[in-house]
């Protein structure tokens, strides 16, 4: 009886959680990547839409294999993705995304920055729209569905929220031309504001659509680097040049303090939303010193 309580606690502890989430949705991602470009390679479909077929396909399998494996091993109803309120989130997190970017982006215009080059065909969009769709899906089902929620449930939401949003800045510091500015950013700019917009949803749609129509807007819209990297295709190509204070300089817009302070506000005004709707869970020494 004693070895299966010990057994238990391991394999509920929150890191094998999060280690045994991570290996199982990764796994899956890779292997169903594998397969849907083998497939794909075998049609005579358009480079673009390849990619975008494969990217579609890959964050369908990563919601699926995040809801299965989850309900199983928690043994609970997966809230996460559910369908109630799901437009609400995603148009709300649609539109709050895609002002954050145009306001970095005005910052960038007022400072005479930016400039329009050309504007493309509209197909142009697909491989940007390909590059949304799939990093908000799985970043934000990886992040803040297992490295952000598990700790939480201990840890409570402040410092969890600290944690991740730590963990996700570090891993973007590999980026092109990123630096430790660039990292400090996006821990805030995504990783404090992504993580605020699931405490305030208590689901992941919203934080993926924010997650979405940042980088949309940002390469799509405006044609600028993201997080580092430049995509061939956008809608409209521009040429951004100025001081890397407000223009983000090689990284992007994202390397701009005007992008951290934007982001920054909204992250303060959900938290303070949260917190006057009772979303915000206590560490569980402090449920524990309440009782």
């Amino acid at each position: 009886m004693n070895k299966k309580n010990i057994g238990y606690k391991i394999l509920h502890f929150p890191l094998t959680k999060i280690i045994i989430g991570l290996v199982v949705c990764l796994v899956i991602i890779g292997v169903g990547q594998t397969l849907i470009q083998k497939v794909l390679e075998l049609t005579n479909i358009g480079k673009d839409f390849k990619n975008l077929i494969g990217g579609i396909f890959t964050a369908i399998l990563v919601v699926i294999s995040y809801t299965y494996l989850f309900k199983l091993y928690e043994k609970r109803e997966i809230t996460e993705f559910s369908k109630k309120g799901i437009i609400k989130n995603l148009s709300i997190g649609i539109v709050l995304g895609a002002i954050l970017q145009s306001l970095t982006i005005l910052v960038i215009y007022l400072k005479g920055g930016y400039s329009v080059i050309s504007i493309n065909p509209i197909l142009f969009i697909i491989p940007p729209l390909t590059m949304g769709i799939t990093s908000a899906i799985i970043e934000e089902t990886l992040f803040r569905g297992i490295i952000f929620r598990i700790p939480e449930q201990k840890l409570g939401s402040y410092i969890s929220l600290l944690i991740s949003a730590l963990i996700f800045g570090a891993l973007h510091l590999s980026n092109p031309n990123s630096s430790l500015s660039a990292g400090i950013g996006l821990a805030i700019q995504a990783g404090l504001l992504l993580g605020a917009a699931y405490i305030y949803s208590r689901n992941l749609w919203f934080p993926i659509a924010i997650h979405f129509a940042w980088n949309f807007t940002q390469s799509a819209i405006y044609g600028a680097n993201v997080s580092g990297g430049s995509i061939s295709k956008t809608l409209i190509t521009s040429k951004i040049e100025g001081a890397e204070w407000y223009t983000g300089g090689q990284f992007g817009p994202e390397g701009s303090i005007q992008a951290t302070v934007f982001c920054l506000i909204a992250t303060i005004i959900l938290l303070v939303l949260s917190h006057k709707q009772g979303k915000i869970i206590k560490p569980y020494w402090r449920k524990t010193t309440n009782r």
